[in-house]
């Protein structure tokens, strides 16, 4: 009893941490949408599109429409990872030149060999890392254009809205940005003096200069969480760089339920924590004690105080994740999943890290990527 009552004084302090710092990680107000300046139909000349893609033929079309809605004059490179699917015709029949990738090198995740390889056939100022799965809103390419030309920026990124189709991805997509945003809060992240940096690799516009000053891809090579580890070399390279929100970009891979989204995190979740087992208790504790001993601690502990002390709790919860379901159109009463929520996140976290005690460091697209323990 003394232990709970303890925890549920520390989850209490936690999440009204989080209402009071000055950086607001729960807010939203780091985002960039289609502006009614900006002009459609513009001419992109500078920027090329650098699209990775193994055996995306379910979606490649979707994503390579939403480009061409942009503007004119942009080049489109897919990088034909290997697949086994009919990626590389549709690819082409869309329009976009295909480069046939090779099997990576040793030491090497895919994504980042193939855009390795579509990179020495770049020869713009600009250049656009797209997942295969990210559909853009017509204008929004000029949108990132402006902001990068207008606030001298390196790298700016969007955060791509999450599918949102099902119940499953309804219950835990807004939490995984919330989560993001919590891990990197965006506004230490945009901030130059900060040590904090952040990208989402689903859309990056980065000059192209900026990006090979910073050894490109090949100082990234093994990293599986590559677009913050690219935001960080092009920081301590003394560049700015920018990550916001957007709906004007959106992920098309849907999670029919609860496995994909679980592999999804998993694969980089103890990446995150630095394969550190001693981050990973302090992670914990701080999951248990935020969202079970906090708001439920009444239950073990039924006194007045405690009680007071657990409606706080819930209202600090409601405060700080309503932003992210208010920007995604959910209800409020998500807020209520939220134990249930990080319980599922702590599992998955703690499945990334037996996947590598046990060798495995990642597993993705039919590829495995050892623990650098067994490599």
């Amino acid at each position: 009893m003394v232990l709970v009552l303890y925890l549920s004084i520390f989850g209490a302090i936690c999440w009204w941490s989080l209402v009071f710092l000055p950086w607001k990680p729960w807010s939203t107000r780091e985002k960039i949408e289609v502006q009614q300046t900006v002009v459609l139909n513009e001419a992109l000349q500078d920027i090329t599109v650098l699209v990775p893609a193994r055996n995306e033929g379910p979606y490649i079309q979707h994503t390579l429409s939403g480009i061409q809605s942009q503007g004119c004059e942009m080049a489109i490179i897919v990088i034909d990872d290997q697949s086994s699917d009919n990626t590389a015709e549709q690819a082409i029949r869309c329009g976009a030149t295909v480069i046939p990738g090779v099997a990576p090198p040793a030491g090497w995740s895919g994504k980042l060999w193939a855009l390795e390889q579509g990179l020495r056939a770049v020869k713009t100022p600009y250049t656009l890392l797209l997942d295969a799965d990210i559909e853009l809103a017509p204008g929004i390419v000029s949108a990132l254009h402006q902001k990068a030309r207008q606030e001298n920026l390196a790298l700016v990124s969007l955060m791509a809205e999450p599918p949102m189709l099902n119940f499953i991805e309804r219950l835990l997509m807004p939490a995984f940005i919330f989560f993001f945003k919590l891990l990197y809060p965006f506004a230490l992240a945009n901030k130059p003096a900060s040590r904090i940096a952040a990208a989402a690799g689903g859309c990056i516009l980065v000059e192209t200069q900026a990006l090979r000053l910073a050894g490109a891809f090949s100082s990234l090579q093994d990293a599986l969480i590559d677009d913050c580890t690219l935001a960080a070399h092009i920081k301590r390279a003394g560049l700015r760089t920018y990550l916001g929100l957007s709906r004007a970009a959106r992920s098309h891979r849907g999670y029919p339920g609860l496995k994909p989204i679980w592999e999804m995190v998993a694969r980089t979740a103890f990446t995150q924590l630095r394969y550190s087992i001693t981050l990973l208790l302090i992670c914990t504790l701080i999951m248990i004690a935020m969202f079970w001993a906090a708001p439920f601690a009444f239950v073990i502990v039924p006194a007045q105080e405690i009680f007071l002390m657990c409606l706080l709790v819930w209202a600090a919860m409601f405060f700080t994740y309503l932003p992210t379901l208010t920007y995604y159109q959910r209800s409020p009463f998500w807020c209520l999943g939220l134990p249930v929520i990080g319980t599922l996140y702590l599992a998955m976290t703690w499945t990334s890290a037996l996947r590598y005690w046990r060798g495995e460091r990642a597993s993705w697209k039919d590829r495995r990527y050892e623990s650098k323990t067994n490599s």
